[in-house]
């Protein structure tokens, strides 16, 4: 079976080791600061040798291309636009004149009242009513 430690034990030992630890580095950092650091000499800077230079080439040119001279175009001959023949307008005949009737008059409808409510509504309680008379 697994046992269970005390939380109580477990807290100092924390603080303890977490304080052991952070002195260290305090007298590790101290330390650093008071030592001095040996000088390094300076190297010599190396001087490099000048690139070379590339050649120069020639432009190189295309020799120009022949002109190709095209065929004239054939002459293509115009059509002229076929005439259709005119058709006569055929006379239609004339509307006979209808007289206009007369619109019935319709009745104007009438709205149903809505009606009142009394003011006074009993409102429904599942709680029997409160009486202000004691026993």
């Amino acid at each position: 079976m697994a046992r269970h430690h005390e939380p109580s034990i477990l807290l100092p030992l924390l603080l303890i080791t977490l304080f052991l630890m952070s002195g260290k580095e305090v007298l590790a950092s101290r330390h650093l600061l008071e030592t001095t650091l040996p000088t390094v000499p300076e190297l010599p800077k190396v001087e490099l040798p000048p690139l070379p230079t590339l050649p120069t080439l020639p432009k190189f040119e295309l020799p120009p291309l022949p002109k190709v001279e095209l065929p004239p175009l054939p002459h293509v001959p115009t059509l002229q636009e076929p005439q259709l023949p005119t058709l006569p307008k055929p006379e239609l005949p004339t509307v006979p004149h209808v007289p206009a009737l007369e619109k019935p008059e319709l009745p104007k409808p009438t709205l149903p009242t809505i009606p009142t409510l009394p003011k006074d509504i009993p409102f429904p309680s599942l709680s029997p009513p409160h009486s202000t008379t004691s026993p």
